[in-house]
């Protein structure tokens, strides 16, 4: 029986998503809000930018500030977009 770790997921082009190629902030978080949302962000992360009056440009303000927060966030898209192409349900 084979399985794909997320670490071997792949995205359409072929690349990794783990190693997020050619993937900006932008479109990263314009995904997790798109799939989870403001709250569960928030729930999921505990960051401010996604609790109190929150937007992409403000979020992307403190995530580009705050290497913490954005590594967060990068590893729940990797982990969110391999369960996507994998057909897993998100985590």
């Amino acid at each position: 029986m084979s399985f794909l770790r997320a670490a071997d997921a792949r995205d359409e082009s072929g690349h990794l998503i783990s190693e997020l190629h050619g993937v900006k902030l932008v479109q990263i978080l314009e995904y997790l809000v798109a799939a989870y949302g403001w709250p569960e962000l928030d729930a999921r992360l505990r960051m401010n930018c996604f609790a109190e009056n929150p937007s992409i440009k403000s979020s992307l303000t403190f995530l580009r500030r705050t290497p913490w927060a954005r590594t967060k966030v990068e590893q729940l898209y990797i982990k969110a977009r391999s369960a996507e192409v994998q057909g897993r349900p998100r985590p």
